[in-house]
């Protein structure tokens, strides 16, 4: 006889029966808890999702054989929970075979195998090849927006925030060296695959942060994401408004901060033919603001709604990453992205259950 190889633990002893209207009681109030992941398993269409990431990043070839994967859907379904509720690999691994209700949204229910942690990581490397899987993920579910009525309104707001990275101890030497895309001298293979050489330092408000940006484009009305960019700290906002801006949008205007302030991008809003609604900085020694601080207030006045985005992306954990590579982190942020604008989706149904048509 072989000797199974997980042993079943004394901690979860059989009980004599049970009583169904404790089970009916615990599941009632356990649909609180899970009312929200419910919503999102009924409003998204997890297998027009998984149908766009095998065109993006197909399979390998399993032409030698080998154990049969698991099915895109489910892997997809697995990084929803991975980023709803910022879990690590191990951790998503241990929360789904101790949860029923994620079981449930994984369509696991009953299965025999449930991915590991090495299979969830493998999956996301095949997602991070030339950056199409997080990308491929994100416009799924932006087109599902739209197929529930929810198209992009009230104008764009561009902005961008600092996702911060673990920091890499180098001195002044080696880190010109790594931003120039050699290996610092001394340095073993080891050490250079262990140091993230695509983040960048940048300052803030007199503060320096290391990690990377998400350039984001909500819509007014619905403050969902529209478009998104992600680039290292040190790039200026102002350069990357002609990869954010979204033409669909029935609104004319295009707020942002005075970050974008500069003639190129007024020049590219009239070519769109597109409204300027970017603050202005004040001028070398002028005096005279009035009028230049009214125009900034109220432009910052509805602008101000692109802020809560970034604070939604903060509560699912979206201001930090864990990997070590540009395409690794781009595919984890516009997870992010596409979870936050899933969980805002539940949030429109249940508050605005019949948008105006356009």
């Amino acid at each position: 006889m072989i000797t199974p190889r997980i042993k079943p633990s004394a901690f979860w002893r059989r009980q004599p029966g049970g009583d169904l209207f404790v089970q009916d009681q615990r599941q009632a109030k356990l649909g609180g808890f899970i009312a929200n992941l419910a919503a999102m398993d009924e409003l998204i269409d997890f297998s027009a999702i998984a149908a766009q990431v095998d065109v993006a990043c197909p399979r390998a070839d399993r032409s030698k054989g080998g154990r049969p994967p698991y099915p895109t859907e489910v892997m997809v379904r697995l990084l929803f929970i991975q980023s709803l509720y910022n879990l690590s690999d191990e951790d998503c691994e241990y929360q789904v075979l101790d949860r029923m209700s994620f079981q449930h949204f994984c369509r696991l229910d009953g299965a025999l195998h449930i991915p590991d942690a090495r299979t969830l990581w493998s999956f996301k490397q095949r997602l991070a090849q030339g950056s199409l899987g997080g990308r491929a993920i994100f416009d799924a579910v932006s087109l599902q927006l739209q197929q529930h009525g929810y198209i992009p309104r009230g104008g764009q707001i561009v902005d961008a925030s600092i996702v911060q990275a673990p920091v890499t101890q180098t001195n002044k030497d080696e880190r010109e060296a790594l931003n120039e895309g050699r290996k610092p001298e001394g340095w073993s293979a080891k050490r250079m695959r262990h140091t993230d050489g695509d983040a960048r330092w940048t300052k803030k408000h007199g503060k320096s942060f290391y990690g990377y940006k998400v350039h984001a484009n909500a819509d007014a009305r619905y403050k969902l994401i529209r478009q998104a960019k992600i680039t290292a700290a040190n790039v200026d906002d102002g350069q990357t408004l002609k990869d954010v801006l979204d033409c669909g949008n029935t609104g004319a205007r295009v707020l942002a901060d005075r970050g974008y302030d500069a003639q190129a991008n007024r020049e590219l809003l009239h070519t769109s033919k597109l409204r300027d609604g970017i603050a202005r900085r004040a001028k070398p020694g002028q005096d005279r603001r009035a009028r230049l601080d009214g125009r900034n207030k109220a432009i910052n006045r509805i602008r101000a709604r692109g802020e809560h985005v970034f604070a939604g992306l903060e509560q699912l954990g979206g201001k930090c990453v864990r990997a070590l590579t540009l395409a690794r982190n781009e595919l984890a942020i516009l997870l992010k992205c596409a979870t936050y604008n899933a969980k805002r989706l539940v949030w429109l149904v249940s508050h605005d259950p019949m948008p105006r048509a356009p």
